[in-house]
């Protein structure tokens, strides 16, 4: 099978056409060389076109060697109080499928961002009792011991996990370990005897245009086949800094999120993660993770239980084309420098506010999201390179790596005690990127809570918008911001001036001081 291959019919119609191109073509040049026979005496050289590639006939084989390794999963969660309608209808219902994709492409904030505002009910809603919520999802063997992934989103949360085979056959399944950041988790089952399993591919990343075939468990049907094609590489759907996905046609659903994207020889190529559709159904653009980083990370969570990765201690933004232009380069690449953490390994080894980082280990950083990355990749404790533009000219500089903050150093991070203006506010580090999905490009100070009375919720404001600066003065601190705020309060004003970022979005927004 052939993976650039047109489809047998295709190939008939073609071949066809081609066959009577060619026939006009010679009937033509025969007809020239009778009105003239001057030019017949040099017979010009035909190109022949290219025989079409034979199409896969059927993906059957691989998929019967392949799919006795798919597995669907059943998650089994306590859920908090729900809000009901009135008349005991649920609020949060989904039957369209939307709630995974609202989640995987809104986050916690899905419910603000479709006209329900976020923390409290709608009125007319009152708070049901807690229940038990059930949801789905997909997985493969990669280890013959029972060893499963899946996506972290399919099994957070979960008090009971349970595995069914292909055959049937049900276990309940022990939660190795989870990475949200690249939304992965490991499972493990024992059922007594060594299970069928699948790998991840070795090689380099498929082509754009490569088969791709998927099995899953869409909407709880069970081991459901689809088939497509590579579309893109490298896609950003801000789930965090760590995104590099693979875009794919082949349709998959609400359901299929943990299963495999397998190429033609049966080996997994990705780890099918979201989808972007309008309806909550396929509309051909979905999302795998590369089988590059699953591969590892898989390895780190089976080992440990955790994922290990390396940490500069830098905040970094986008070169765009004015900034490049501002500092003489020819191209728009690199992550530049905007905050060094004190006493981090960047700030012992010396990078500066302004740096402009353009290489890793001899690495190219092409865009700000690449150097994220790179640094992970590098093992805490171990050495790295950076190739950086200081003011024009060129320098390496070699920094010890350290480890990255986890969900334990976020009770330690700089946040504000106090409201200030009806807001709680914390610094930007790792983890409350994390939590909030705020890439690395960013700086500012992010909001954690808004209080619902407040001005600032009047004017929209909500947790995870980013303060980026106040009175048209930057900010990096929760510090920053209480000084400027108290410097304008000094000064007689009735309101303060906030540039907030929501999304990918900016505005500026005054918020009144005497409410304060």
């Amino acid at each position: 099978m052939n993976p650039k291959a047109i489809r047998p019919g295709t190939w008939k119609s073609s071949g066809l056409l081609a066959t009577v191109g060619i026939l006009v073509l010679v009937g033509y040049a025969a007809t020239v060389a009778s009105d003239n026979p001057v030019r017949a005496k040099t017979p010009e050289k035909v190109v022949q076109s290219q025989a079409a590639l034979p199409a896969p006939v059927s993906f059957s084989s691989v998929i019967e060697r392949v799919s006795p390794a798919v597995v669907s999963i059943q998650v089994t969660q306590k859920a908090p109080a729900v809000a009901q309608m009135r008349g005991g209808s649920p609020a949060s219902r989904d039957p369209d499928g939307m709630e995974e994709f609202l989640h995987r492409f809104f986050g916690e904030d899905r419910l603000r961002q479709f006209g329900q505002p976020k923390g409290g009910d709608t009125p007319g809603t009152r708070r049901g009792p807690a229940q038990r919520q059930v949801g789905s999802g997909s997985g493969f063997i990669v280890d013959p011991k029972g060893y499963i992934v899946t996506n972290d989103h399919v099994v957070r949360g979960a008090a009971e996990i349970v595995v069914k085979m292909k055959d049937g056959k049900t276990h309940e399944a022990e939660l190795i370990g989870r990475d949200s950041l690249t939304d992965l988790a490991l499972l493990k089952i024992d059922a007594g005897k060594d299970l069928p399993h699948v790998s991840f591919s070795k090689t380099a990343t498929p082509k754009v245009g490569d088969w791709v075939v998927t099995i899953g468990n869409p909407f709880g049907l069970g081991h459901t086949v689809t088939a497509g094609i590579v579309s893109a590489h490298h896609r950003s759907i801000g789930q965090g800094p760590y995104d590099d996905f693979i875009q794919i046609d082949a349709p998959i659903n609400r359901g299929n999120s943990g299963g495999p994207a397998f190429s033609t020889n049966g080996e997994v190529i990705g780890v099918n993660t979201a989808i972007f559709s309008p309806t909550g159904g396929s509309v051909g653009i979905g999302f795998a993770i590369p089988a590059s980083t699953a591969r590892d990370v898989i390895a780190q969570l089976k080992d440990s239980g955790s994922v290990e990765r390396g940490w500069l201690g830098v905040q970094i933004q986008a070169v765009t084309e004015d900034v490049a232009a501002s500092l003489g380069l020819k191209e728009a690449k690199g992550a530049l420098v905007s905050k060094v953490t004190a006493e981090s390994p960047a700030d012992v080894a010396g990078v500066r506010r302004g740096d402009l980082i353009v290489g890793v280990n001899g690495e190219q950083v092409s865009s700000v999201r690449t150097l994220p990355r790179l640094v992970a990749a590098v093992a805490p404790g171990k050495t790295a390179k950076l190739a950086l533009l200081r003011k024009g000219e060129e320098r390496n500089v070699t920094v010890k790596v350290g480890l990255r903050p986890g969900p334990r150093e976020v009770a330690s991070a700089e946040q504000s005690k106090k409201l200030l203006l009806g807001m709680r506010l914390q610094a930007l580090d790792p983890a409350t990127r994390d939590r909030f999905n705020i890439t690395d490009d960013v700086s500012g100070v992010v909001i954690t809570t808004v209080h619902p009375s407040s001005s600032a919720a009047a004017k929209g404001l909500s947790a995870g918008d980013v303060i980026v600066e106040v009175a048209n003065e930057p900010v990096i601190s929760p510090k920053d911001v209480v000084a400027k705020v108290q410097a304008a309060g000094r000064s007689s004003r009735k309101a303060v001036l906030f540039l907030i970022r929501k999304e990918a979005e900016q505005r500026f927004v005054a918020l009144p001081l005497r409410k304060a």
